[in-house]
């Protein structure tokens, strides 16, 4: 089995507590969207509302959801899922966080079209 490739994308102090930084997809991929909660959890999810594919990464974070800037769908930043009664769901991108620096899962990127 072929271990998993991680790409490191900045530190997380780069990201303000209950913020996000919108880091761009290689070539035509897709752009996702990196969150920093309050507690300093770190989530990724491709930077599309389900709805009308508004910019998360410019949403507002609370707690671990994030509400979308265009028309405030709150989207889950643990699964993705739009919150009810509004149907959807973002592709989320695995994420951890070592010696304070953020990688992504390089499979995961490729496999949503956002590297």
């Amino acid at each position: 089995m072929k271990p998993e490739r991680w790409i490191e994308i900045g530190d997380l102090v780069d990201i303000p507590r209950r913020g996000a930084r919108r880091v761009r997809g290689v070539g035509a991929g897709l752009p996702v969207a990196v969150f920093r909660t309050a507690e300093d959890r770190v989530f990724a999810l491709v930077d599309r509302c389900p709805h009308k594919a508004g910019p998360l990464s410019e949403g507002i974070v609370q707690g671990c959801a994030v509400a979308c800037p265009l028309h405030g769908w709150v989207i889950d930043l643990e699964t993705g899922e739009a919150e009810a009664p509004d149907e959807g769901r973002v592709p989320t991108v695995p994420v951890k966080v070592e010696s304070g620096r953020i990688l992504l899962a390089a499979a995961a990127l490729e496999a949503s079209g956002a590297a």
